[in-house]
């Protein structure tokens, strides 16, 4: 076992009398000590109201909070501290912009783009802001082992296109898409650019700037951090363009009788009292994916990853969905032919064998598919092999005793 899975004590827990062996990182990942830590010495030694008080403790948390900007900045290769928003999450961060950005360049007749892979957070969005202003969506196909049909999505593109909004990677298929290319070829057609990077940012690498995207999201939960905490990057000229997006709070300059004035980027699209101490654990579970060596924990993932897609590939019935191995992130959707996955998922649970069971939030995704619902494996920096060896053990005697086999 890893030294990395002593820093998360949820890992000791046994489910049902068994370990736990947690295979749903993607939904959302364990949180290291390190990050309780700082949440709970935020709330019992360090807590004050940020930005709005000269008193130590308020100027200190400040400072602390402010921090964790700069973090992201570095994280992310900003160019500056403006284009970091703190949302509640990646949810949060695409509403945000699919209503600012609509309100000032969507018109009737206009067109956003979107994937048949996208989570449900990064395509209802712009089925409401499309219909609110008289624009069309379009919905760019996949290939047949997953990817983004790039021939057809250009096809798509036309003078009125004005938004692409695309997944780094897929929280179903596992699709590591090239974000770069793909931002190239929007910005060919004079087309801004979003991309959900959810899925994307825990396991590679990303710099906003090379990409050259002009709006990137990202939650803190499904990397190591608490729940509550979204980034949205977007490019300064863009912010400074878009309308607030709430009202009240830190974003306000000046109030009169009539008409108000608003704080400068970034507290314009920050109001009211921020998740405080979940961002100061957020700062923390950024301080500890930078302390860890980052070649062997690609090359650790990598290999579970494989391991898991094999395996599972081994095992009679099994249809997998998505790319192989080197194409994907560290998840695996899959299905059984003549097994409800329900029905799986819950007895994997009596084992102590948590996945996730469902839509996953990708509906639109599913019907490509041609199914209503997969399971779906997804890894950590704490996946071990042998957790990976405890789903594939113990799927196939499931397998076996739903259908009555001896």
């Amino acid at each position: 076992m890893s030294s990395w899975n002593n820093d998360f004590p949820i890992l000791k827990t046994s489910i049902h009398g068994k370990p736990l062996v947690y295979l749903d990182t993607a939904a959302s990942a364990q949180k290291p000590q390190c990050v309780l830590d700082a949440i709970m010495q935020c709330y019992s030694s360090e807590y004050a109201n940020v930005h709005r008080g000269l008193h130590t403790l308020s100027e200190r948390l400040t400072d602390a909070f402010e921090s964790v900007r700069d973090q992201v900045v570095d994280f992310l290769g900003a160019s500056s501290y403006r284009e970091i928003i703190f949302t509640s999450g990646a949810t949060e961060s695409i509403n945000l912009v699919a209503q600012c950005f609509s309100a000032i360049m969507l018109k009737p007749g206009d067109e956003i783009i979107v994937t048949a892979m996208e989570h449900h957070a990064n395509f209802v969005p712009w089925q409401v802001v499309c219909k609110q202003y008289g624009a069309s969506l379009k919905v760019a196909p996949l290939t047949d082992n997953g990817h983004i049909d790039v021939d057809a999505l250009e096809k798509l593109f036309s003078k009125n296109t004005r938004l692409f909004a695309f997944s780094h990677a897929s929280n179903v298929l596992g699709t590591v898409n090239d974000a770069q290319a793909l931002t190239k070829l929007a910005h060919a057609h004079h087309v801004a650019v979003l991309i959900d990077g959810a899925q994307a940012v825990v396991h590679q690498p990303v710099n906003v700037t090379d990409i050259d995207c002009d709006f990137y999201v990202f939650s803190s939960h499904k990397l190591y951090g608490p729940t509550g905490v979204g980034v949205l990057y977007g490019k300064e000229h863009w912010l400074d363009k878009m309308p607030a997006y709430q009202y009240g709070g830190e974003m306000i300059d000046y109030v009169g009788d009539e008409s108000s004035t608003y704080a400068p980027l970034p507290h314009k699209f920050e109001a009211g009292t921020p998740n405080i101490a979940s961002i100061i654990g957020f700062g923390e579970a950024l301080r500890y994916m930078s302390s860890l060596d980052a070649d062997a924990l690609s090359l650790h993932e990598t290999n579970v990853t494989k391991q898991l897609y094999d395996g599972l590939k081994a095992i009679d019935g099994v249809t997998i969905y998505g790319p192989p191995p080197k194409e994907r992130v560290s998840l695996v959707a899959f299905s059984v032919d003549g097994v409800h996955v329900h029905d799986i998922g819950t007895l994997l649970d009596r084992r102590g064998i948590a996945v996730r069971v469902g839509h996953h939030c990708a509906q639109p995704l599913m019907r490509h598919l041609g199914v209503t619902a997969t399971l779906r494996a997804s890894l950590g920096l704490y996946s071990q092999p042998s957790d990976v060896q405890s789903l594939l053990d113990a799927l196939p005697k499931i397998i076996a005793m739903i259908r009555g086999e001896p």
